[in-house]
């Protein structure tokens, strides 16, 4: 009786309901491994270059209103932030890093802002049982295959951004624009679902912000370097 009721499809929402629950926890670091699969000399060579950039410029904009936009979705955005980040200059700088970096990838700014919740609730120096590390758990392998090898550099904010956010942009491309698979083959959890509805739902709160269509769509161009 006992293995009915645990095959029943109220017991099997209640354990998947369970692991979502898990993995939204802030203090776990849930990362899955990557998987590191063999790379055609043509796509190595443009993942070095995509990561070889130095720090993110400031963004510019074409347009008052979308500087506006993007000063709303700041302030929003780090405001949500502040019980993870209590000191306001760090949030600051790290939510310019995290939508330069999303941008530069062709990833939203929420979408990233929920991986980095559920891989290592923003925790710089997260390391998960796999070995990945830091914001976005970057396996040191990355840095071996596309850097230029040490590993530790992973635990640097904007290059671990980095590093995290053109491995997902790369997922996606192999996955022909599935976010679904991408998502599950950046935890090393291709096929299932736990993983992805996670960072789905965590990507709902970090939407909005009176953001807009004009800063979703801006893009960040070469200005003033920041650190």
């Amino acid at each position: 009786m006992k293995g009915r009721r645990a095959s029943s499809p109220v017991g099997r929402g209640m354990a998947v309901s369970g692991l979502l629950l898990a993995l939204w926890l802030p203090g776990a670091v849930r990362a899955g491994a990557q998987i590191e699969e063999p790379l055609a000399d043509k796509v190595r060579t443009a993942l070095a270059a995509s990561v070889a950039d130095g720090a993110p410029p400031r963004p510019s904009f074409e347009s008052i209103d979308d500087r506006l936009a993007y000063l709303r979705w700041l302030g929003a955005m780090s405001e949500r932030l502040k019980k993870r980040k209590g000191e306001h200059a760090v949030r600051v700088e790290f939510l310019e890093a995290v939508w330069y970096e999303s941008k530069r990838a062709g990833l939203e700014p929420a979408l990233v802002l929920g991986l980095i919740q559920v891989e290592s609730g923003f925790r710089k120096y997260a390391i998960s049982s796999a070995g990945a590390r830091g914001y976005m758990q970057v396996m040191p392998f990355w840095a071996r295959t596309i850097g230029d090898g040490d590993a530790a550099r992973l635990f640097h904010m904007q290059t671990n951004l980095r590093f995290g956010c053109v491995i997902l942009r790369h997922y996606l491309d192999l996955e022909k624009g599935d976010l679904y698979l991408a998502l599950g083959r950046y935890n090393g959890s291709r096929g299932r679902s736990e993983y992805p509805s996670a960072v789905f739902a965590n990507r709902r709160q970090w939407l909005g912000g009176d953001a807009g269509p004009a800063a979703a769509t801006a893009a960040a161009r070469p200005g003033t370097s920041g650190t």
